[in-house]
C-alpha cells in the first residue's frame, strides 16, 4: 500500500510518499481502507517526537481516518467488512490502510460523506468532552473560545451553542471571524486589534466569561485567564501559538477559578462507556443540523508535509483533509 511514511523525528518535510505492508487486524482491532484522513497539530508534535507516547520508527502519522471496514480481528463484534466508519487511531491514518482499535470505531452518520468524517472525530470529540466533562458549562454560561476560527476552534462555538451557552468568538483575523459568527457565534473579539481582557468584559457587563476553550496558548491565553468570572474555568486543549504561558496560582485562588487540562484520548482508554455516549451525541446534533464541518482545504496523499505545513502557520480556517486517493 501507499503510506505517508516518518524514518526518523524532524520536521513535517522530512516526511516521503513510499511503500508500506498492508497492515493486520490484531485482537479487538480493524483494519480500514482509509478513503480520506484528518490533519492534526498532534501529527506535527508525533513527527517530531514530542508527543505524550512515541510510535517505533518508521511509521505514517495520522489520527483520525475515514473509509470502509476490510477485516476483523479477534473478539469484534458489530462492525462487518464494508461498513461506513470514521476511526480515532494512534498513528496510521496518513495511508491506503491502517489498523484501528474497536473502541475507536464509529459508523458514519447518515448522509455524511468520507472528507467530512475524517476531520470529524478529534476536534468535534475533543470540544464535546471538554465543554460538557471538564468544564461542566451549564446553558446560558458565556463561552469564549481563543482560536475560533480554527479548526477546533470552529468546533467549541459549534458545541457550545449546542449546549445553550452564549459564545464570544475570538481569533486573530476577520475572516476567522466572520466564519466563526457564520458557524453560531453570538459576539466577536480580534485579539489582535482589540484587548481581549476589556472586550470580554465589556461583552458581560463587567461579570467576565464563565469558561475560556484555549487551544492557543501565549499572550492570548494570559488574558483570556484574566476575563475569567468568579469560579470561571479555563480549558487548556493546545499551544498553537507555541508558548505554553505559566500561570500564577495566587491568582486562582483570589478569584476561585479553575484551569482544567483536556487529554480527550484519555477517556478512550480509561472511559470507553463516556467515549461512545460522547459521539452519540454529536452524531445527532449532526443528523439535527446543529454541527456543520468546514473544511477548507483538501490534500492529496503526496502532499501531506504541506497539509501540516499549512495547519502548523495558523492561516488555515476549520479542517484540513488528505484525499487519500485523490
Amino acid at each position: 500500500m501507499r503510506a505517508i511514511l516518518c524514518s526518523d523525528w524532524g520536521e513535517p518535510e522530512t516526511l516521503t510518499l513510499g511503500d508500506a505492508p498492508s497492515p493486520v487486524a490484531g485482537p479487538d482491532e480493524v483494519t480500514v481502507r482509509v478513503r480520506a484522513a484528518g490533519v492534526n497539530f498532534a501529527d506535527i508534535v508525533l513527527v517530531r517526537g514530542q508527543y505524550q507516547e512515541k510510535p517505533s520508527l518508521p511509521f505514517s502519522p495520522g489520527l483520525e481516518a475515514a473509509g470502509e471496514v476490510l477485516t476483523v480481528g479477534e473478539g469484534v463484534t458489530g462492525i462487518s467488512p464494508g461498513d461506513r466508519v470514521m476511526a480515532v487511531l494512534g498513528v496510521g491514518a496518513f495511508a491506503e490502510e491502517a489498523v484501528a482499535p474497536v473502541d475507536g470505531v464509529f459508523a458514519i452518520p447518515e448522509g455524511m460523506d468520507y472528507t467530512t468524517a475524517a476531520a470529524f472525530p478529534v476536534a468535534y470529540g475533543t470540544s464535546h468532552l471538554a465543554l460538557t466533562e471538564r468544564a461542566a458549562m451549564k446553558a446560558g454560561e458565556t463561552l469564549l473560545v481563543l482560536g475560533a476560527g480554527g479548526g477546533v476552534g470552529l468546533t467549541a462555538v459549534e458545541c457550545g451553542k449546542a449546549l445553550g451557552a452564549t459564545v464570544i468568538a475570538a481569533a486573530s483575523t476577520q475572516e476567522k471571524l466572520d466564519l466563526a459568527q457564520a458557524h453560531g457565534a453570538d459576539h466577536l473579539i480580534n485579539y489582535v486589534d482589540e484587548d481581549l481582557r476589556a472586550s470580554a468584559r465589556k461583552l458581560t457587563n463587567g461579570r467576565g466569561v464563565d469558561v475560556v476553550y484555549d487551544p492557543v496558548g501565549g499572550d492570548a491565553s494570559k488574558a483570556a485567564l484574566r476575563s475569567l468570572a468568579p469560579s470561571g474555568r479555563l480549558l487548556v486543549i493546545g499551544f498553537a501559538a507555541g508558548d505554553v504561558p505559566q500561570i500564577a496560582a495566587n491568582y486562582l485562588l483570589v478569584k476561585n477559578i479553575s484551569v482544567v487540562g483536556v487529554y480527550w484520548g484519555w477517556y478512550r482508554l480509561n472511559e470507553p462507556e463516556l467515549f461512545r455516549a460522547s459521539f452519540d451525541e454529536l452524531a445527532k446534533w449532526y443528523a439535527e443540523g446543529r454541527l456543520k464541518p468546514h473544511i477548507s482545504q483538501v490534500f492529496p496523499l503526496a502532499r501531506a508535509a504541506d497539509a501540516l505545513a499549512v495547519l502548523e502557520s495558523r492561516k488555515a480556517t476549520g479542517r484540513l483533509v488528505i484525499d487519500i486517493d485523490g
